[in-house]
């Protein structure tokens, strides 16, 4: 409770402004409504809760009474207060948190007898502590009888009964939902929607995934558009995934999924289906959304391995950042991983394997590979068949090798590269299988000279010698000089093992970086993403060494993250805004956070501090902890070197042997100089890598030893990169989903109840209903709230402060008084009281939307009519500058045809007489002297046949006459029509004149409606138009080449060529007129269509530059033209008329 001084004793502002709204309303203040909010009593509470309630609506059976009628009760006892002092509750640390309606309620005795009465259902305990279905049949004492549903008669304290939900609350999708929340009817809830193939359930805000052990057709293309569309709101995966996505691109935060359950739980499984739907989400034409789901399968073959409690259980743990572009498409990612399992490479559990890898290898590797690798058989390895487990049954190793490579593929990691990684593989297993024999009776070795050693030494890069001195002897310096030892059995393989673990490792965190690498070469990173965090899950186990030290600590650590926002955060704003509210009670594992990080005398810095001692044992560690943590109620030391530490999920016992060798985990000096002399590529990365890890500034001396990497251990390390984890996903919105294994046979349709109820615990699930049902999830602020929702206030009170106006909001929304509470800085409700809200401001804004519309509709006709009136005046004035050019040209082809007929009938007429005239000559010449009469008088009988040869030859002159006359007649008609449309393109020419010679005030036009364009174009630009350029207007020019008549014999020749270069231009002239008259309907067009891509403004310009451009070359032809028949006409003046020269 905070402090209050006593000059807060005094009303407030916020008083007097609450106790005039009371003074306003109470004579008007409907019966259903909440009173107006009196003063605090005190000046120490903050509490502003609405006291007046409704009754809710009865129901029909008896169990739904009882269970409404209890709920009422805890109800009325918890919210019906005032401005009185805050009465919250503080449960105690034992106290079970799940009992709200069981026999430790105030008020459930009163009701025993109604339920004894009706023989309703009830839970009892049984004696070896499950919990059983019954009917109470009656009581005696402090005792009941009660009615199994195998029909026995059980008698169990009262104290032992806890009610059971009605059949109608049976396998609801929200455990929010259930009438009486204790732990028997959470846990049936789920029970009965598993055994129905229902894996996912709702608790509050966190989603229970139940693991089914076979395939469930819930997933595919048709689910995903239904979650995405909304259609389907049932507990789902991709309910959360899509929640997720739509926050992040709504509120332009960063979210993360994060994802926890023990070993078997579909963790795993899980991810992958979130990351599909993601990809789905986010899919583009980048293609990077397969990349990312492509390297699921390489993280599970390199990091994924069977255990004796899950075939295909994730050995480490990852966080997949996904980045998303400022549009919702996958622009990246990038992933994280942490403590990878590294025993496991040379050492397995009966039943248990190694990592899928060395599986699929040995059975999917092609030929040509096993050759050149050396390959065996898995059984013929030792670090594989130690453990009796070569195969699992579901599983075909060589199919997943071959899905491997497609991953590889599709993540770009060339072909070098993936040999080298199969050859860094086999190495591996080759050096699990070098042996050692023992020479003397001191336990020293020596190599066995095998295939074995030749081949791991082949595939590293090394010569067999340097590998067999790196493991079976030690340099150590004594004094100034350097002497060599020899190594025991053990020794000897401690060293190999290290150097076998140390290349897997390196390879593995290599891996990490070429996918990162892929994920991210090119992308834009816009600060959107999705982290999906699969880690591994609490798993306490018979022998719990060093690994699983680990791993619990990094659980109680996300645990506390849980319950951080969904407990701490969520109660502290309750109770500092000053709501009424009872404070729900949880296991907060504080204490035991401290006992591992503590310093100086935590778990890690006491670990830290015996490992950098040589010769200290798990003794010396066991005692150690024992010195400084026996006070500690989280620490319990036991005998034989063990522990025990007390987890928020239970009591683990720790074997601390090992715990100080796999924290240092070493290299020796001459391991790292080998491989740093490899000459294969991989080898000499890892050691370069390491050697740059290892840089201390701090300690120079340091730098160039091959121990510097020694420096800090693996806890530090882990423990480091742990608190940059819990610092990115702090700086996230959280969702949760809790992964569940139903039993531990994995088989499908089978639900262990005790297992199941225990991961309910672990997982705090329990906790997160009971806040989830009495909290409220929905919550604004008073200016968010009176700022969205005054629209449905009066004007007269829109001026007031914003708490003043989200009261009378609620009041004009008739919300129910327990259904909300008044904040000192927010509202909050209840989970679906916004909703009624929000579809009275979507129907506001649909219809604001609409008289938006039809105004802008309206503005943009008017517009539109307003261009279209200048565009046809436009058209107009173009299309007689066009009519008296086309005129013009026509007017001058008639002269030019006329000049040419005139030409050829001259000539024509001239020959004909020509020949009669010589005819006629040589009929009437004379006799010579000295002829003979005879010859004399047969003159005239030759004369009919030179008349009868002229007679013909005229027929023929006028036949070709008429025909010409036709032609003639022909092309006057059609200079006859050239004329009717030159005289109706003159009319229009006058017109646009006259409107061209007013030019200044048609452009101040323009200039307004291009104003009024802008605004609706303002999303792009008009493109330029394909095609060639058209005119707009056109000059009268005397182009005419003259009636000169050629002479010579060149008519025909000229004929020809008038005629060709006349219809030329003639025709060019017509095809231009046609396109411009397209170009400007296309304007016309695109106004009538209002496009905001096209300006017809711009677009008049642009046409008015090409015809500008078209009209001078035009001119330039015509004058060229002109100049020919100047030539022409030249010639005739050098000719005689009948063709001759001078």
């Amino acid at each position: 409770m905070l402090s209050v001084s006593p000059s807060s004793i005094a009303r407030s502002s916020l008083e007097e402004m609450l106790e005039s709204l009371r003074q306003r309303d109470e004579n008007e203040l409907p019966k259903d409504m909440p009173p107006a909010l009196p003063p605090r009593p005190k000046p120490t509470s903050r509490a502003r809760l609405p006291s007046t309630k409704r009754r809710l609506p009865s129901l029909e059976d008896d169990e739904s009474k009882a269970a409404l009628s209890s709920s009422d009760c805890s109800l009325e006892g918890e919210r019906v207060r005032t401005f009185g002092p805050k009465r919250v509750k503080e449960m105690e640390a034992g106290e079970s948190p799940y009992a709200v309606a069981g026999s430790n309620e105030p008020g459930w005795d009163d009701k025993l007898g109604y339920f004894i009465e009706k023989k309703l259902h009830v839970w009892c305990r049984s004696g070896d502590g499950h919990w059983e279905s019954g009917q109470i049949q009656s009581t005696s004492g402090e005792k009941a009888s009660v009615l199994l549903s195998d029909k026995s008669v059980v008698t169990v304290p009262i104290q032992e009964l806890l009610p059971a939900n009605p059949r109608i609350l049976e396998g609801v999708d929200d455990l929010v939902q259930l009438g009486y929340l204790n732990e028997p009817s959470v846990l049936h809830n789920i029970r009965c929607r598993y055994l129905q193939d229902v894996i996912y359930t709702k608790a509050g805000p966190v989603l229970v995934a139940v693991n089914p052990f076979k395939d469930v057709e819930i997933y595919g293309h048709d689910y995903v558009t239904a979650y995405r569309q909304k259609l389907l709101d049932s507990p789902h995966a991709y309910a959360i995934a899509d929640e997720a996505y739509d926050k992040m691109m709504a509120d332009e935060t960063n979210q993360s999924i994060i994802i926890s359950g023990e070993s078997g739980a579909g963790k795993t499984e899980t991810a992958k289906i979130v990351m599909q739907y993601l990809a789905v989400l986010g899919g583009g034409s980048s293609g990077i959304e397969s990349e990312v789901l492509q390297t699921s399968y390489i993280l599970e073959a390199f990091g994924n391995a069977k255990t004796a409690r899950n075939d295909n259980s994730s050995r480490f743990g990852k966080l997949i950042e996904i980045h998303f572009s400022a549009s919702g498409q996958i622009c990246g990612a990038k992933i994280q991983t942490f403590l990878l399992e590294k025993s496991r490479v040379v050492q397995l559990a009966i039943g248990e394997r190694s990592y899928h890898i060395f599986y699929q290898l040995c059975s999917g590797a092609p030929s040509a590979l096993r050759g050149r690798l050396r390959l065996k058989k898995a059984s013929d390895y030792k670090y594989l068949n130690q453990s009796d487990c070569l195969e699992i049954h579901t599983i075909d190793d060589a199919q997943k090798f071959h899905t491997l490579m497609g991953a590889l593929d599709t993540v770009r990691i060339c072909k070098e590269d993936q040999e080298h990684v199969f050859e860094m593989l086999a190495a591996v297993l080759w050096l699990g299988n070098i042996l050692f024999l023992v020479t003397d009776n001191q336990n020293y070795i020596e190599v066995v000279a095998d295939e074995a050693v030749t081949n791991a030494a082949s595939l590293i890069g090394c010569s067999e010698p340097e590998l067999v001195l790196a493991l079976s002897t030690r340099k150590i310096q004594a004094g100034k000089d350097e002497v060599t030892r020899r190594l025991t059995l053990q020794q000897a393989i401690d060293a190999r093992d290290a150097l076998a673990k140390f290349i897997y490792v390196s390879l593995f965190d290599w891996l990490i970086e070429e996918i990162n690498s892929s994920l991210t070469t090119g992308k834009h990173n816009t600060g959107r993403s999705i982290s999906i965090l699969d880690f591994y899950g609490y798993e306490p186990l018979k022998k719990n060494s060093f690994q699983q030290f680990c791993v619990n600590y990094a659980n109680e650590r996300l645990q506390q993250h849980f319950n951080r926002h969904l407990f701490k955060l969520e109660q502290e704003e309750y109770e500092l805004d000053g709501i009424d509210w009872t404070k729900v009670g949880f296991e907060d594992n504080e204490d035991c956070l401290n006992l591992f990080e503590k310093k100086p005398v935590g778990l890690i810095s006491l670990l830290d501090e015996i490992s950098n001692f040589p010769k200290a044992t798990n003794l010396t560690l066991v005692a150690k902890l024992k010195q400084h943590l026996n006070a500690n109620h989280c620490f319990k030391g036991e005998r034989g070197g063990s522990f025990i530490i007390r987890h928020n999920a239970g009591e683990v016992l720790y074997d601390t042997e090992d715990f100080l060798k796999k924290n240092r985990e070493s290299l020796h000096s001459e391991t790292i100089q080998l491989l740093s002399l490899c000459t294969s590529r991989f080898p000499q990365y890892f050691t370069s890598t390491l050697l740059k890890q290892s840089q201390h500034p701090e300690s120079k001396f340091m730098q160039s030893s091959m121990f510097a990497c020694q420096k800090q251990t693996v806890a530090t390390k882990f423990k480091v990169q742990l608190f940059e984890l819990m610092q990115h996903l702090e700086s996230t919105n959280p969702h949760f989903i809790r992964c569940i294994k139903p039993n531990s046979k994995q088989i499908p349709a089978v639900f262990q109840n005790d297992l199941a109820l225990e991961q309910l615990r672990c997982n705090g699930v329990l906790e997160v209903v009971r806040i989830s049902r009495l909290g409220y999830p929905i919550r604004m602020t008073h200016q968010e709230f009176a700022t969205r929702y005054r629209f449905v206030l009066p004007e007269n009170m829109a001026c007031q402060d914003h708490l003043s106006m989200s009261i009378a909001i609620l009041q004009q929304f008739d919300i129910f008084p327990q259904m909300y509470q008044v904040g000192y800085t927010k509202l909050y409700f209840r989970a679906g009281q916004i909703v009624a809200l929000e579809d009275v401001r979507k129907q506001f804004l649909q219809g604001t939307l609409e008289v938006q519309k039809l105004t802008r509709g309206r503005r943009a006709r008017l517009d539109f009519h307003e261009l279209k009136g200048i565009v046809v005046k436009l058209q107009s004035y173009v299309r007689g500058k066009s009519a008296r050019k086309e005129y013009n040209v026509l007017k001058k082809q008639h002269k030019s045809v006329v000049q040419i007929q005139s030409a050829i009938r001259g000539w024509l007429t001239r020959k004909n007489f020509g020949h009669l005239w010589n005819s006629k000559k040589s009929t009437v010449s004379k006799p010579k002297p000295g002829r003979r009469m005879s010859e004399s008088k047969d003159l005239p009988e030759t004369l009919p046949s030179v008349v009868e040869e002229l007679q013909k030859a005229v027929s023929m002159a006028e036949a070709t006459l008429g025909h010409k006359e036709k032609e003639n007649i022909a092309l006057r008609e059609q200079v006859r029509k050239y004329e009717a449309r030159m005289l109706e393109y003159e009319g229009k020419m006058k017109s646009m004149e006259e409107m061209w010679q007013k030019q200044t005030s048609l452009q101040l036009n323009l200039a307004a409606a291009k104003n009024s364009l802008i605004t609706d174009n303002a999303t792009g630009r008009p493109g330029k138009r394909n095609g060639f350029q058209s005119p707009l207007s056109y000059d009268s020019e005397d182009t005419s080449m003259g009636t000169q008549t050629p002479g010579g014999n060149t008519p025909i020749r000229f004929f020809n060529n008038g005629i060709n270069s006349l219809n030329t231009l003639a025709h060019e002239f017509e095809q231009r007129k046609r396109n411009f008259d397209d170009e400007v309907l296309a304007i016309v067009e695109v106004k009538t269509g209002n496009s905001p891509s096209v300006n017809p403004v711009e677009e008049f310009r642009r046409l008015r530059r090409m015809f500008d451009a078209w009209k001078k070359d035009y001119k330039a032809r015509l004058k060229e033209e002109k100049a020919k028949v100047h030539r022409i006409e030249g010639e005739k003046h050098r000719r005689r008329w009948w063709g001759l020269r001078k």
